[in-house]
């Protein structure tokens, strides 16, 4: 029985000079389809480059569910040590002390290179302090372009090499789809995104006060003016005969472009690769349409996509392999893939100076379009971009107008009026919030 009983004790011992596993870094993100595809070889391409630390993607939902996933999670004390937030979560991320560990740390801390410079300045500034400290690492950048299906534009008798520039052209070609059998002419996903927050910055109107939250949270919104006002009127007007078709708060517009239903799409650059890997026809890509009557348009669109925030309360030796992701994920053949595959911008100056050098824009028709949207003309203070808070719940008060005054419910002044009323109730809610 002493023998026994020793031999199991033995067993239990740790045997010399056993190796550790690795540290595991869980990464919790909201990408679907090819972009999840993405993520996950990103992730094993770490794993296998290294054997202390190993990256474990999660998908936790969409970017609202996600960001909701992980604020739970803190509060629960399991929060996962990177997590994929929207960029209209950053507001509410900032405000969140202790919860989160600031990007410019992690790395200093690990001793690891890092220099915000490194990053394109329309990208950092949107997720950076006024002092231009990084707070969370730029994964998935993107901003809105104009898509559309050339065969569509043939049976229209359109220029399939040519988009309409103008929003009055835009409007013109998208009744000539209709006519011409197409069921709907131009759809809109992400409809608050791509037709409140890029036409204003696009147009160089302010979306809210205090250049659009940047400057402060004591903002209010400013998006029930004239030029919002018509476009909203002129869009509701064309949802009757369905040259304009709204399809849905977020993206699932894009799968009426997919299918062949719309002939034109306003929506993220990032949904390039979701076409490229599943429409049937050709497609190309150009610039947002502008009203050339308002002085100065176009000016330049603001980021969308997502950034990687650090969670607070880990051991030092995880934030140690979280950096040296990061160092990883900044790599320039990396940053030049992630683009040319998926859509994204080239977070970093050295991946967009690859990617042009290579030649790849030559080759590959409209590419560049959404770099050179962003980044032609230097911001103002109404195009930085938009540090809103209770920016998701916002927008979904934007929506519900919006589809009111589509649905001919109530005219386009009314439902603006009505989203600016109720949207700067939240907006002084968060400000009481993050001054507790």
């Amino acid at each position: 029985m002493i023998a026994a009983a020793l031999f199991a004790a033995w067993l239990r011992l740790p045997l010399a000079g056993a190796v550790a596993g690795p540290t595991e870094l869980q990464w919790w993100h909201a990408m679907t389809s090819v972009n999840a595809d993405r993520v996950n070889k990103i992730a094993a391409d770490f794993n296998a480059s290294q054997n202390a630390y190993k990256v474990v993607p999660v998908f936790k939902g969409s970017y609202a569910e996600t960001m909701n996933a992980g604020v739970a999670a803190y509060r629960a004390g399991n929060a996962p040590h990177i997590i994929q937030i929207f960029e209209v979560g950053t507001a509410t991320m900032m405000a969140a002390k202790g919860a989160v560990k600031p990007v410019y740390q992690v790395m200093a801390e690990a001793g690891e290179p890092f220099d915000p410079n490194a990053y394109l300045p329309a990208v950092t500034a949107y997720y950076s302090t006024a002092d231009g400290k990084m707070l969370s690492l730029p994964f998935n950048s993107s901003t809105a372009i104009t898509y559309w299906n050339n065969d569509a534009f043939r049976k229209a008798g359109l220029d399939p090499e040519k988009a309409p520039i103008t929003w009055p052209d835009t409007l013109a070609a998208a009744k000539k789809l209709r006519a011409a059998g197409i069921a709907c002419g131009l759809t809109a996903a992400w409809i608050s995104w791509t037709q409140i927050e890029q036409l204003s910055a696009w147009h160089n109107i302010p979306l809210a006060s205090r250049a659009n939250g940047l400057e402060g949270a004591d903002t209010e919104l400013k998006f029930n003016n004239p030029v919002l006002t018509q476009h909203i009127q002129n869009l509701a007007e064309a949802q009757k005969d369905k040259s304009f078709d709204y399809g849905g708060r977020t993206n699932e517009p894009e799968g009426k472009f997919l299918n062949g239903e719309c002939g034109m799409i306003q929506t993220s650059s990032a949904a390039f690769g979701i076409f490229k890997a599943s429409a049937k026809f050709d497609f190309a890509m150009a610039e947002l349409p502008y009203y050339p009557a308002v002085a100065g348009a176009p000016q330049n669109s603001i980021i969308g996509g997502a950034s990687l925030w650090v969670m607070g309360g880990k051991k030092p030796e995880e934030y140690k392999g979280v950096a040296k992701f990061f160092t990883f994920l900044s790599q320039t053949p990396l940053q030049q893939e992630l683009h040319e595959v998926t859509g994204y911008l080239p977070i970093t100056k050295a991946a967009y100076a690859a990617t042009k050098a290579s030649g790849f824009y030559e080759k590959n028709r409209g590419r560049e379009i959404p770099v050179i949207q962003m980044t032609a003309k230097p911001p103002t203070e109404n195009s930085r971009g938009l540090r809103l808070g209770n920016l998701v719940q916002i927008r979904d008060i934007i929506a519900e107008d919006l589809e009111s005054a589509f649905a001919g419910k109530q005219d386009a002044q009314s439902a603006l009026n009505d989203a600016v009323k109720r949207g700067d109730v939240l907006l002084r809610q968060f400000e009481r919030n993050t001054q507790q």
